[in-house]
């Protein structure tokens, strides 16, 4: 039985040899299809991965008081105007609320264009400067590699400290200890006492060329009077979240007049609500991928089942032979659908490697977190599987029914 199975496995690669050009445009068809799923599939999984590993990073015990919500309000809706968060709804929110186990995080953005100078050396314009208090790199999940965290009497004493990303070290302190030295950002003189570990970029935004500033400092240096602050608040026990964002809510309706018939003019989100949305706007992207790749293999389908009808009517004769000799129906059978499920899967096997490099490149021009997706490459198995096998089974019963005189007969 095995000597039977190994020869009509070589007599099916000596006809896919006989139709080379036939075959490989056959293997391409199903390719196609293959590679739109696994590169789609591919560069959603490093797109998921990527942003939920940021917002994981916060830790599921974190919210966020900002200006407005994650989720935009529909076009066909009159956007609202919520009034910036200012330096003193932040501060009022800070002293005031209390609720247990919980670090409150004050922060804004100063610019996203400065230069920083370090002796004769200075970056280009584009290091994001934000003035921060001594919780908020606890609160979003940064971690300093090097030196120490910016502390509350930094804050109070308004330091002339900082912390860097690691892009900013690279930039201008790579030969030496950076702990210690001076840089210069808007004339302003700073000592740096950190590094952060290092933590790639997302949607082109890279946080490693990043300066922390204490709060207090920062906001002699970027007076503009419409800064915007973002206000973040940590619980140690997750079980306590829900009473400490209810508390967070009331108290900042307080903080901005609001009567209990106003609707809430700011935002709050929970790091574990962004990833679930983020997770429901992958899972269209990854429907849309299945959409496409089915259509696309549906058309390999066709093309593999009118390659191997053409091949039984070019064998006729062939097969006529073979019977005549003594080979049953279900020897003659095996042998169309061996070849059937050959071209199948290496049509998979070029999809599956056209695919992965397709997401690998997307997520390397955009800067995401690439993984090998596994699920994907299992799916493009099992449907060049069933492709093949849904192809090969009419060429192989009509071969297989052949009369041995009629086919003898065949020119």
């Amino acid at each position: 039985m095995f000597s039977l199975v190994r020869e009509n496995i070589r007599i099916a690669f000596d006809s896919i040899k006989s139709q080379l050009l036939r075959t490989i445009l056959t293997i391409l068809i199903i390719a196609i299809g293959i590679t739109a799923l696994v590169g789609i599939l591919s560069a959603v999984s490093a797109l998921e991965n990527t942003i939920s590993s940021d917002f994981s990073s916060m830790g599921a015990n974190t919210f966020n008081i900002q200006r407005y919500e994650f989720n935009t309000q529909r076009r066909s809706e009159k956007q609202k105007i919520n009034p910036v968060i200012s330096y003193r709804d932040v501060k009022e929110f800070e002293e005031n609320y209390a609720f247990p186990f919980t670090k409150t995080s004050i922060s804004f953005v100063g610019t996203f264009s400065a230069e920083v100078k370090h002796e004769n050396e200075k970056t280009d314009p584009e290091v994001q400067v934000l003035g921060i208090n001594e919780n908020y790199i606890t609160n979003s999940g940064l971690e300093v590699n090097l030196g120490r965290d910016i502390n509350y009497f930094d804050v109070q004493n308004s330091n002339n400290v900082c912390v860097i990303g690691s892009d900013l070290k690279k930039a201008l302190l790579e030969e030496v200890n950076p702990i210690g030295k001076t840089i210069s950002i808007r004339g302003a003189k700073f000592k740096v006492i950190g590094v952060l570990k290092e933590k790639g970029a997302t949607f082109g935004n890279n946080q490693d060329l990043r300066v922390f500033l204490p709060l207090q400092k920062a906001r002699t240096i970027f007076t503009n009077a419409n800064i915007n602050y973002s206000l973040s608040v940590k619980t140690d026990k997750k079980d306590m979240l829900e009473g400490a964002q209810d508390e967070a809510i009331l108290l900042f309706r307080n903080v901005r007049g609001l009567n209990p018939v106003e609707e809430n003019n700011f935002g709050l989100e929970r790091s574990d609500d962004l990833i679930n949305r983020i997770g429901s706007i992958t899972g269209v992207l990854e429907t849309a991928a299945w959409i496409i790749s089915i259509i696309t293999i549906f058309g390999s389908t066709i093309a593999l089942l009118n390659m191997m009808l053409v091949s039984v009517t070019e064998r006729t004769r062939e097969i006529g032979v073979r019977k005549a000799l003594g080979a049953k129906r279900r020897t003659i059978a095996f042998q169309f659908f061996i070849e059937t499920i050959i071209i199948g899967q290496l049509g998979g096997l070029l999809g599956i490697i056209l695919g992965i490099l397709l997401g690998f490149g997307f997520a390397a021009i955009v800067d995401f977190k690439f993984v090998i997706p596994w699920s994907a490459m299992m799916a493009a198995t099992i449907i060049t599987f069933v492709v093949a096998v849904i192809s090969g089974s009419y060429p192989a019963n009509k071969a297989a029914k052949l009369d041995p005189i009629e086919s003898l007969r065949h020119e």
